[in-house]
């Protein structure tokens, strides 16, 4: 494992010990970042399954500002820190031990926002898209703000979902990919042709 592009390209990443954790490919990391960038002007990443913490830290690579991991593994824990010193990130990141529906209510009363966030929860569990409602109830994410939501290709994720438009799906083997944007609806643009002052 290793970071792909930008200003950490190719800093070697370490696996989480055993068997529990599965990281992104890097074929699917590239196909992933060809989606949605590939390159970012600042903002906010969170990586909530963070595993390794490579995709959050591959985003802070191609130009993302700030990223928060959060796992629940001490192992996972201890890797995430070890990545981002050796891509040298460590002080643009803070990382959580904690499980995800209560790191959004940590992250919801520490007033966070966030532009990019990445789901990349265990295959076994096929309800993340509750977590993406979660998030905007929570007021956690910036209008335009992009979910990266990975899962088995068992499963289907709906392309309709509340305040998020569908961006693409794409499957690589027994891994899917599908890219949301968070589009509320009191931010959509004027299109009546009316001028507003």
């Amino acid at each position: 494992m290793r970071v792909i592009s930008g200003s950490a390209k190719g800093r070697p990443l370490k696996s989480v010990p055993g068997t529990g954790t599965r990281p992104t490919t890097d074929k699917v990391k590239e196909a992933i970042f060809s989606m949605i960038g590939p390159y970012f002007d600042g903002g906010t990443t969170l990586d909530l399954f963070a595993g390794t913490g490579g995709l959050g830290i591959e985003s802070m690579s191609r130009g993302i500002e700030k990223a928060v991991f959060i796992d629940t593994e001490p192992k996972s824990i201890e890797t995430i820190r070890y990545n981002l010193n050796a891509a040298g990130f460590e002080r643009q990141a803070e990382v959580f031990r904690n499980d995800a529906a209560r790191a959004l209510k940590v992250l919801q009363k520490r007033d966070y926002r966030f532009d990019l966030v990445f789901l990349d929860p265990p295959y076994r569990m096929t309800d993340a898209d509750a977590l993406m409602l979660d998030m905007i109830s929570r007021g956690l994410l910036n209008p335009g703000a992009l979910v990266v939501l990975e899962y088995g290709s068992s499963h289907t994720y709906p392309e309709q979902l509340e305040s998020f438009h569908h961006l693409r799906s794409a499957r690589y083997g027994e891994t899917s990919v599908s890219i949301y944007e968070y589009a509320p609806t009191d931010s959509k643009p004027d299109l009546s042709g009316e001028e507003v002052f």
